[in-house]
């Protein structure tokens, strides 16, 4: 009889459980919609990653702020995560060069805010990490890393793989800090060849520079060239 009623019991749980994940979808229909909606005026973007531990003496906060001024000026908006470190810094450069300025924040323990340089009018919060991911893409020309952690890796391999799976139409994805990125993926490249993960060219959409006019020249080619309004 007792094991009747804690099966009973464990049905019901159940039940709630999946009535909660169905009542869930429609928050995330919510947030795609106030996502597309917003990015659609944004226009033509290049999104920027990069570490949050990033204080503004260090050398990448200040790469970071410097070539969102040059992606500015070639007339493209600039897209962050919207938190602290080299999004604050990509967000501030994009303020100083008067160019459109675009956070797409996501609810965190240890961040509880867009910082101060993202435009009210583009400041997005998301709940959801895989619906902040597509807004990312969605409408960006471009991509640039600065140096960064798990979340930085996350973005540059997901993008890289949309890319290699041809679920996307490839674009640059420029890696800034030549002394962080050139090492490190040579030897994930040589091991992946080794054991043969990956082909050859998979890492040749990848260009290291620590120079932001290369990099502003070289989404601004691609645009004029091969753009794609939206991503997928």
């Amino acid at each position: 009889m007792t094991d009747h009623i804690n099966k009973s019991i464990e049905r019901e749980i159940e039940k709630e459980i999946f009535t909660h994940d169905s009542w869930r979808v429609f928050r995330i229909i919510s947030e795609f919609v106030e996502g597309f909606e917003t990015l659609t005026n944004l226009g033509p973007s290049v999104s920027i990653f990069g570490s949050a531990r990033f204080q503004p003496d260090h050398i990448y906060y200040n790469m970071a702020t410097d070539v969102a001024k040059h992606i500015v000026a070639k007339g493209f908006a600039v897209i962050t995560g919207g938190g602290p470190g080299t999004m604050e810094a990509a967000n501030k450069g994009a303020q100083e060069a008067k160019g459109l300025s675009c956070g797409l924040a996501v609810a965190l323990p240890h961040e509880s805010d867009s910082n101060k340089y993202v435009d009210p009018r583009y400041r997005l919060n998301f709940r959801y990490f895989f619906v902040r991911k597509v807004m990312f893409i969605r409408y960006a020309q471009g991509y640039v890393f600065l140096p960064g952690g798990l979340g930085t890796f996350d973005e540059l391999f997901e993008a890289m793989t949309l890319i290699q799976t041809k679920k996307i139409k490839p674009f640059p994805i420029y890696l800034m800090g030549k002394e962080f990125w050139t090492d490190m993926l040579e030897t994930i490249k040589k091991t992946m060849l080794s054991y043969g993960c990956v082909s050859p060219n998979d890492f040749d959409i990848l260009q290291i520079t620590d120079d932001p006019e290369e990099v502003a020249n070289g989404i601004e080619r691609h645009y004029q060239r091969d753009r794609a309004y939206k991503n997928f």
